[in-house]
């Protein structure tokens, strides 16, 4: 409930100003219809698939972003446990589990309620976000679901922190 009724038209689809960093960045994109984007972006270990959605009733620019680490059935109690305790390390965005596939993902909203603009700094540090978390919790979800570790083990063998040069 909007306690005050006013309504902005935009200048443009938010979806846009996505579509011109991937070009700039020349990102592989698919701008599948006007209101998602789909890029795909190489990283450290893997490749991460990112989509921003356009949910026009809730005036939000979403974005998720998954890598391919297919959850078994008999895994998925361990990597919910783990989803749990990195969300709790997560100042913005936060993982999920989609049960019907397995995929894990890093989840994300812009809220641009009244017509307000992304700008291309907001989309390009929602992105960095989702794939810096990605990239620092990528092997901890590998040793969870191949390497059969607990939650806790894989997060700290994955998270240790080195120290000086070799």
């Amino acid at each position: 409930m909007s306690l005050v009724d006013v309504t902005e038209q935009r200048e443009s689809h938010p979806v846009d100003v996505v579509e011109h960093l991937a070009a700039i960045k020349d990102w592989a994109f698919d701008r599948s219809g006007a209101d998602e984007i789909s890029i795909s972006i190489a990283g450290r270990w893997t490749d991460y698939h990112l989509s921003f959605t356009w949910m026009d009733e809730i005036e939000s620019l979403h974005l998720a972003c998954a890598f391919d680490c297919r959850v078994p059935e008999r895994r998925r109690a361990e990597v919910l446990a783990m989803i749990a305790q990195v969300n709790e390390q997560l100042w913005i965005g936060h993982f999920d589990l989609w049960s019907r596939d397995g995929v894990i993902m890093f989840r994300h909203s812009i809220m641009l309620p009244d017509g307000i603009e992304p700008s291309r700094r907001q989309c390009e540090l929602s992105m960095e976000a989702a794939l810096d978390a990605c990239e620092r919790y990528y092997q901890a979800f590998q040793f969870v679901v191949w390497a059969g570790k607990s939650a806790r083990e894989a997060i700290d063998s994955a998270m240790f922190e080195t120290a000086g040069e070799a």
